[in-house]
């Protein structure tokens, strides 16, 4: 029989630098859950990201248990780090960050976040990921 899930949370985490402060403490602390069963494997299994922003998916159930799993670096993040700026553009629609997106760099981006979508289509996961580019106000070469 599955378990019943009491809980879905998102948190955005430093690899390697969980601790029992907030926001893990206070997030894990209200659902009853032991939070050290969390930290002690999230900061093995991060430590090569240390410090980089990461995302993990924590799944709370009934009998206090939980699943979680650790999603790649954020699509924005990588594109800015592709391109090598530091932002992008506030007003994307009428002003563009100065650099483009080779479809080298959209291939290679759309490679390493293919695990974290719900398509198996590079194809489509490339799409996706020139949209978020666009969105940043970050032009994508043809």
């Amino acid at each position: 029989m599955a378990k019943v899930v009491k809980a879905n949370l998102k948190m955005k985490l430093k690899g390697g630098q969980a601790s029992a402060a907030p926001p893990v403490g206070s997030t894990l602390g209200q659902y009853g859950v032991n939070m050290m069963d969390f930290i002690q494997p999230f900061n093995d299994q991060t430590k090569d990201m240390m410090g980089q922003d990461v995302t993990v998916h924590i799944q709370i159930f009934e009998d206090r248990t939980m699943a979680w799993r650790i999603v790649s670096v954020p699509t924005d993040v990588r594109i800015l780090k592709a391109l090598g700026v530091d932002k992008g553009s506030g007003t994307p629609n009428k002003e563009k960050v100065s650099k483009k997106l080779t479809q080298a760099q959209l291939q290679q981006i759309a490679e390493d976040k293919a695990k974290d979508m719900n398509t198996d289509r590079i194809e489509s996961v490339k799409r996706m990921v020139a949209g978020t580019a666009r969105s940043m106000g970050v032009e994508v070469e043809e």
